[in-house]
């Protein structure tokens, strides 16, 4: 099983997009973009949002493998 931090970094490298401009294009740091990638903190639902937009996603596609 997958964790979001996980899905999150494997979709975003999928993108061929660094974590700074991820970052950027979130109007995010890069540090807190490493810290959803570690799962160390969870994107609030309007970061989710725009995670899907920037990459281009569905939801089932970001979470897809992930237990709760």
């Amino acid at each position: 099983m997958s964790s979001f931090g996980e899905n999150l970094k494997e979709l975003r490298k999928a993108n061929k997009i660094s974590q700074a401009d991820f970052a950027k294009r979130l109007e995010t740091t890069q540090q807190r973009v490493s810290e959803w990638e570690c799962n160390k903190v969870e994107p609030s639902l309007y970061n989710i949002l725009r995670i899907l937009q920037v990459l281009n996603v569905t939801f089932e596609e970001l979470t897809d493998g992930i237990s709760v």
